[in-house]
Order: structure tokens, then sequence, then C-alpha cells
């Protein structure tokens, strides 16, 4: 529920009280004596769903921007007019828990923090999550998220679209754009320092670092989260619910990426750049999208029906780049599920012909210990080169040819479809490399 405050312009008090009457609206009048512009202010309860067309109601009597309204939380009424005012609005489906467009504006506003904070925050959120990254700590990647300040800027933009606000949607994607590119000079300079003073060891491969390798070969999945993001962030806005942990979720699908960009820029490895780069655009994109068309379906217009189709031909526009923006990326997320997909069901298949190899003579004595691919190239479609076989055996035994009766049943027996690459592609160019450890038994 809120309290809202209205100022009364002079001339206008009678069709003020006259509409507060005709809803059915408890209301206190107060007299203004500090200047001639305005005659009173009025108090009144209203239900959170009926602030909105409450006001519309009371601007259609004449009240303009140069009177100022007030909406402030308000945690009880003790009222019968309002009780029966909250049922008749429960009764016409307007007292949804949705806020009204005044609020969510200035919500939008307070989300999208002045330059100077933000940069700060958005420097210190890429460090830590560069730090986390490198020592593959996924709580150090989470206390990073905490404090990026990210969901402001994106639903910034998103509202000043619905509501027709040049000057916010300028204000957001301004914010967006410059703390992306901040954010990444921030975490390639802190890991070129890294790097240069010896604090990651000489020779460290950070593609097989965990928490950088899977921001590396992101899957449609990817997709899914940032949309996700983007709805709650609408939702959370609209109705008012705190923003903290939506934000979390916005900078999860945006600050690590972030990270692994500045990675890659700093060790030299353009596979990573691009790849965390296409995460963190189709993130942004996914966002803004989701968000956008999340709060235009929950009714947020302009306040005046002049600009209604202004702002509706520009929703469309920009749905409709987002959406086509959107698709375009997705075809990189799609190769990568797809080629996830063939690799990993020819590394099974390889893995079957290991083991049905164990069963034969003279092998019965060798224990599968683990199998390591490689591939020619991290970025989708990859095409695997070899698979190193690490085999135990027993203690003083000789080491039996593994390696070629392997290479012959890989030859004859893996299927072309099961390959990511062409079906031209010569599979006896794949290299079999077996690796033997002795074991003791007792």
């Amino acid at each position: 529920m809120r309290l809202v405050q209205v100022t009364i312009p002079a001339g206008k008090r009678e069709a003020v009280l006259g509409e507060l009457d005709d809803e059915g609206i408890d209301y206190v009048l107060t007299e203004e004596t500090s200047g001639r512009e305005f005659t009173g202010v009025v108090h009144f309860p209203l239900p959170t769903g009926a602030v909105e067309p409450v006001l519309d109601r009371l601007r259609e009597t004449g009240i303009d921007d140069d009177a100022y309204t007030i909406v402030l939380d308000a945690e009880t009424v003790v009222s019968r007019r309002f009780d029966e005012l909250e049922k008749r609005y429960e009764e016409n489906g307007e007292s949804e828990n949705r806020i009204a467009r005044e609020e969510i504006h200035s919500r939008a506003q307070d989300l999208a923090p002045n330059v100077g904070p933000f940069l700060v925050m958005t420097v210190v959120s890429a460090l830590v999550a560069t730090a986390g990254l490198l020592l593959n700590d996924a709580a150090i990647i989470v206390g990073s998220m905490v404090i990026a300040p990210l969901i402001g800027p994106a639903m910034a933009t998103s509202v000043g679209t619905v509501v027709d606000d040049h000057d916010m949607f300028r204000r957001g994607v301004k914010l967006q754009t410059l703390g992306l590119v901040v954010a990444v000079i921030a975490a390639t300079l802190f890991a070129a320092f890294i790097r240069a003073t010896n604090l990651a060891p000489p020779g460290t491969d950070v593609l097989s670092i965990q928490q950088v390798s899977i921001r590396t070969s992101p899957g449609l999945l990817a997709l899914v989260v940032a949309l996700g993001a983007g709805v709650a962030g609408g939702v959370s806005l609209a109705t008012g619910v705190s923003a903290a942990l939506v934000g979390v979720m916005i900078a999860a699908a945006l600050v690590p990426p972030l990270g692994v960009i500045g990675i890659g820029i700093a060790w030299g490895l353009p596979s990573p750049v691009l790849s965390a780069t296409v995460i963190v655009l189709i993130n942004t994109l996914s966002i803004n999208l989701s968000a956008l068309v999340v709060l235009w379906y929950m009714g947020y217009r302009p306040d005046h029906w002049f600009q209604a189709d202004a702002a509706q031909n520009a929703t469309r526009k920009r749905v409709g780049t987002l959406v086509v923006a959107v698709l375009v990326l997705s075809a990189f997320l799609g190769l990568v599920t797809y080629d996830s997909y063939r690799t990993a069901t020819f590394e099974e298949e390889v893995r079957g012909e290991i083991n049905g190899l164990l069963d034969q003579q003279p092998y019965e004595d060798l224990v599968l210990v683990n199998t390591e691919f490689e591939y020619d190239d991290p970025i989708p479609p990859r095409e695997p080169t070899s698979v190193t076989v690490t085999l135990s055996r027993p203690t003083g035994s000789e080491a039996p040819n593994f390696a070629k009766p392997l290479q012959r049943r890989i030859n004859q027996t893996v299927q072309p479809t099961a390959l990511p690459f062409d079906q031209s592609h010569n599979v006896s160019t794949f290299d079999v490399r077996i690796r033997y450890v002795e074991s003791e038994r007792a």
C-alpha cells in the first residue's frame, strides 16, 4: 500500500477532491500558504495497484508536472473505506502487485548510479573476478558478482524505452557500454600484471583452469540464464521487490566472462577472447531484451497518450533489433552445443573401444586409469588430434603393444558421424598414445 501526497493547483481543488470522493478514497486536505500557484496538499492512502490509475485520473482534472506528487510506502492503513477500495480494485483486477509508472521510473533512476561510483564498483568487480578465475575459486567469483553494479543500467535502458524517456534510455546504454569496456580494460591490465610479476607461475595454462575453461565453450543454456536474468530483473523492478539478488544473477552472466576476456588478452590467446566476447554480447542483449518485453507486457506506458505511439514504435524497433542480434549470436552457441555433443559421442566410443580391447588377451592385467583427448582448436568446430590413454600394469610386467591395436579398432569401428569434423577427414590421422604406470597389489 502507498501514501500519496499531491499539491493542488489554483482552481483545481473542487475537481481533484470530487475525483477522490467519486473513487471512495479517504483523504486529508491541508492548506498551502507558501505560494499562489497551489492552494492545498491532499494526502490519501491507496492500494499499490491503484496508484497509477488514480494518478492518471487526477491528471485528467488538470494536475500537471508543475504540481509535485510524492508516493511513499505505507506500513498499515486502518480505514473501512480503504478496505472497500482495496476489495474493489482486487475485483477489477487492478490490485496486482505492480508498482506505478512513476515509482518504477524513480526506481530505475536510483538503480543507475552516477558515473564515478559505477566505474569504481565495476573496476573492483572485474579485478576480483579475474583473481577468482586465476585462483579457480568459485567463492571469490561469486563475491565479484555481489558488488557488480550492472543491473541498474540494463533496467534503466528498458524503462526508458517503455515510458519514452530518451534521457534515461541513453544513460542506460552509455553506462552499459562504458561498464563493459572499463571492465575488460581493468581485467586485462590486472591479468597482465599478474603474468608479468609471476604471481601466476610461468607456463601456466590458463585454459586448463576449470573456472576459465567452462566460460570458453558456452552452450545454449547460457542463453537461458541471460534471458532468465532479464525477466527476473524486470519483474523485481515492477513489483518493488529488492533487486539485490537479481543483480547478482545478472552479474553472473557478465562479470566472469569479462574476466576471461582480460585473461585471454593478457596471455595472448585469441580463442577464449572470442568465446567470452560472444558470451558477454549475447548475455547483455538477452538481458535487455527480456527485461524490455516483461515491462511492456506488464503494461508500462508513457504518462501522456500522445507519447504512447512513439514509445510503442521504439519498443518494437528495439525488440526487433535485439531479437535479430541474439539469434545471430545464438548460432555460435548452437555450434558449441552441437560440437560438444559430437565430441562427447566420439570420446565415449573411443573409451568403449579401449574397454573392449582390455577384455581381450594379453591385456587382462591392464587397468584403465585415464583418457585425455586433445583437439586442434578450442573454438568449434574442433577436430580431435590425439588421445593419451593411461594404463596401469603390474610391477615388473612387460608393457604390451596396445597403441596399434587400439588405433586399428578406432579406424574400423568408430563411425564418421560420431566425429566432430567433416566425413572427408581421415580418422587414421588421429594419434593414439599409451602411458603405462606400474601398480602393486598387496
